[in-house]
């Protein structure tokens, strides 16, 4: 029998000059694979040395997710970058829709479209890359902080205990799928995220098309579904995407206002110039190749009508 914290290194420590080993540490969750060896090497060992200094756990926290921030920052200006080349050429591509209205032009349009961001040197899939590489690192705080025994009992504003739910509003009732409370962290997260994805949609012209439409209020409709995923999830949690969101925010904010769009259309049209910067990206010659395949196949079924 073991009967102590449930602390990944105080377990893992057990094991030391034993044949046969416990691997109690297993105990703790620290989520698949990838996401566990993140945790064990590198995030509990910064929080350990973040817990050192004697500061809140609160404070710990922030320092850890502004941490986190810096490390994905590369990938976050790699993502806006993708959008704003996407927005700045967003006219050219409106005149490509102006000249293909049929349905049964769209084989053409998008073969032209995809011919226009090769002259530009823009992958549309370019924004996507850096935000996977992003979420092995945003999930590993996600499984970290709930089983962090050294939040338990640790107080932080009006949370009691960071371990737990940060109850604001207790209901004499149960709400489906919420509970019997409201978490004020959670809700701050809740309203951080409409917040932010509002500026991003801003940011971003969804069109009339009604598939566009129902896309734009999935997601603010997201934001609102974590609400009733995270009301019972530990305060510490929810805190750090609330910190975390807002430094989203202002970060989009920043690059927003130091970004010169005119600027990147200028160099956008100088590599459309530059006979070097003519060379395909993998993605954009593969999908015209499989759209000039499509087409083919459609001229031979029509012909033998």
């Amino acid at each position: 029998f073991y009967f102590g914290p449930n602390h990944f290194k105080t377990l893992k420590a057990l094991d030391k000059g034993r044949d046969e080993k416990w691997e109690l540490h297993r105990l703790v969750y620290l989520g698949w694979p990838l996401i566990r060896w993140i945790n064990q090497f590198i995030t509990i060992n910064v929080f350990d040395w973040l817990s050192g200094w004697g500061l809140s756990m609160g404070i710990v926290l922030l320092i850890l997710t502004i941490m986190v921030k810096v490390v994905v920052y590369p990938a976050t200006w790699k993502t806006y970058m993708s959008s704003a080349k996407m927005r700045v050429l967003k006219p050219k591509i409106d005149e490509i829709n102006k000249k293909y209205p049929k349905q049964e032009d769209a084989m053409k349009k998008q073969q032209e479209v995809m011919g226009l961001y090769s002259q530009y040197g823009v992958s549309p899939m370019g924004g996507c890359l850096p935000m996977l590489l992003q979420f092995p690192i945003l999930m590993a705080l996600f499984m970290f902080v709930p089983s962090a025994i050294e939040l338990r009992q640790q107080s932080f504003l009006w949370a009691d205990d960071l371990s737990t739910y940060d109850a604001i509003i207790t209901f004499p009732f149960h709400v489906p799928f919420l509970g019997n409370h409201l978490s004020l962290f959670c809700l701050l997260m809740t309203v951080t995220n409409i917040l932010n994805t509002k500026y991003t949609m801003s940011m971003q012209d969804t069109g009339a098309q009604p598939q566009m439409a129902a896309m734009k209020w999935m997601m603010y409709l997201m934001p609102i579904m974590f609400l009733f995923v995270l009301n019972d999830y530990p305060s510490g949690l929810n805190y750090y995407y609330f910190v975390s969101t807002l430094i989203s925010v202002g970060t989009m904010i920043l690059l927003r206002k130091t970004t010169d769009e005119t600027k990147l259309l200028a160099i956008l049209e100088a590599k459309k110039k530059d006979p070097k910067q003519m060379k395909k990206t993998g993605f954009a010659a593969r999908l015209e190749a499989m759209q000039k395949q499509q087409e083919l196949l459609q001229q031979q079924r029509q012909n033998k009508k």
